[in-house]
């Protein structure tokens, strides 16, 4: 009898090893690993940049706590907000509680409870970022979520325009919902978005914890419409594999975070700003991000030519959904990995593609090899 919980539904195959995207088991098969740990390894397995930025900061100083300055994070935290109207930053551990920040801050700086958020969304497990997830699923058995998250349909103009009066402190978004379906918000729901803000001063918190650090092929997934949030949460490709996340405001918010209000013992030592940093230096690099772009062009395009139509391909840069209508794709990403594919879903009717930004052409044109196997 195992010693750990049962809340994980574990994969049959046990990850040992890992170069870049493939992966290799516990009885020497090699897999291409086309979820990057969730969106997770950015950089892909074993980086020799980021491996390198682990043995050197290693041998120095891993952790002295918040209680005393630690200047990797002024560095880090300069790289994110560069070139944005952003100010400042807060560094955590994962992206539950980057969003548990914003939920804080957003409630401190307005005075006010009500935030609106979207059916399908995620936003984490804790409890207010479960209490602002769309799906009821998280929720169930847990008895009362934290309250004043008014839930509303996905792209849908009207139910917001409805919705919105002089109590909500702000909207939550993602940009892309890759649990819930790879779902992108469409340009006409942004501009509700904008506008409803902009008319109530409505504070915008977008949640970038799986779109943000070059997944879209944009440093921010926000970049690409004409959303322009107070707050943006990130996590997952930041760290490139290592626990951190982070919290982006905007200059007004400043005081409201002030000495002893937010705290964490973990976030933004010196190990993780040491890892963070190089992920940075390769991923906001413009040819690197451009060749997000190129790669992203060219799976779609592979996926559109080899697959029926009856299948949708959805997202952006490397975060992309087949949309395989009312059949459940269990038994695909099942199917997947016996081939040497390792996928991940994205709601049940949704397989998600999400390889590391390095993955080569080469790699890419194996993956829809197999995926035109296992879905014809």
């Amino acid at each position: 009898m195992s010693a750990l919980f049962g809340n994980y539904g574990k994969r049959r195959a046990q990850i040992v090893k890992g170069q870049g995207a493939v992966v290799e088991d516990s009885t020497g098969k090699k897999y291409l690993d086309f979820t990057s740990g969730i969106a997770v390894v950015s950089l892909g397995h074993a980086h020799p940049a980021v491996v390198k930025a682990i043995q050197d900061q290693s041998q120095k100083l891993w952790h002295i706590s918040n209680l005393f300055d630690i200047p990797g994070q002024e560095k880090v935290a300069q790289k994110l907000i560069a070139e944005t109207h952003f100010s400042h930053t807060f560094f955590c551990n994962s992206g539950a509680e980057a969003n548990e920040a914003a939920i804080k801050l957003t409630r401190k700086h307005t005075g006010k409870n009500h935030i609106i958020t979207f059916e399908k969304s995620f936003h984490g497990r804790t409890f207010g970022a479960m209490s602002a997830t769309g799906q009821g699923k998280v929720h169930n058995g847990f008895g009362p979520l934290v309250e004043k998250f008014t839930i509303l349909p996905f792209n849908d103009v009207a139910a917001l325009e409805a919705t919105i009066d002089d109590s909500v402190a702000a909207i939550m978004l993602e940009m892309i919902q890759g649990e819930g379906g790879v779902n992108s918000v469409s340009p006409e729901f942004a501009a509700a978005i904008a506008k409803a803000c902009d008319d109530k001063g409505i504070l915008l918190i977008i949640d970038e914890v799986q779109t943000g650090i070059g997944r879209t092929g944009t440093r921010y997934a926000y970049e690409q419409t004409i959303l322009k949030p107070n707050i943006v949460t990130l996590a997952k490709g930041l760290g490139g594999g290592f626990p951190v996340g982070g919290m982006l405001g905007t200059a007004e918010l400043y005081d409201t975070f002030s000495p002893g209000t937010h705290g964490t013992t973990f976030g933004g030592n010196p190990l993780a700003m040491s890892v963070a940093e190089t992920v940075l230096n390769h991923v906001f690099e413009p040819a690197f991000l451009q060749n997000v772009q190129e790669l992203s062009s060219y799976f779609v395009k592979q996926l559109k030519e080899n697959l029926p139509s009856t299948y949708t391909v959805q997202g952006q840069g490397l975060l992309l959904g087949i949309g395989c209508g009312d059949t459940e794709v269990a038994s695909y990403i099942a199917a997947a990995e016996e081939n040497g594919l390792l996928l991940v879903g994205a709601g049940p009717n949704v397989i998600r593609l999400l390889p590391p930004l390095t993955v080569s052409k080469a790699e890419i044109d194996e993956a829809v090899a197999i995926l035109k196997t296992i879905l014809l």
